[in-house]
């Protein structure tokens, strides 16, 4: 799957680790957003198999480290629930102006409750799918 790496920057000015997956084939068909774990990253396993088997259905995949954590500038120990669900709108707003509007939030554990509580905030989400 080729995948490319946006620059996204939050709120607060910091850049956020990320990797696009996209389908092998053709154009996507809808663009996806994964948020991950508390203090895990965008590479968990989980995320890397959603994401292929996603790519596969020609939806593209936004992964993402929040604030702090992975790849992402800023320090984890000055973040909470509110800078998360922030880091999900910064990267649906990437997303909207460079490619096209998310349709779907994927959260793990934290992650999970995140995007639950971004969906409203975001008003191109046409699903989400927590996990754990």
């Amino acid at each position: 799957m080729p995948t490319l790496i946006p620059a996204i920057t939050n709120a607060a000015g910091e850049q956020l680790g990320s990797r696009l997956d996209l389908p092998l084939e053709g154009s996507p068909l809808a663009y996806a957003i994964f948020a991950h774990c508390f203090t895990c990253t965008k590479n968990i396993k989980a995320a890397a198999h959603i994401s292929r088997s996603l790519t596969r259905q020609r939806i593209a995949v936004l992964r993402f480290d929040f604030t702090g954590l992975g790849e992402s500038e800023g320090d984890f120990t000055e973040t909470n629930f509110t800078s998360n669900v922030a880091d999900l709108q910064a990267v649906a707003s990437y997303l909207a102006l460079e490619f096209e509007a998310p349709r779907l939030l994927i959260g793990h554990s934290l992650g999970g409750s995140a995007v639950l509580q971004a969906a409203h905030l975001i008003p191109s989400v046409r699903a989400v799918v927590t996990i754990a």
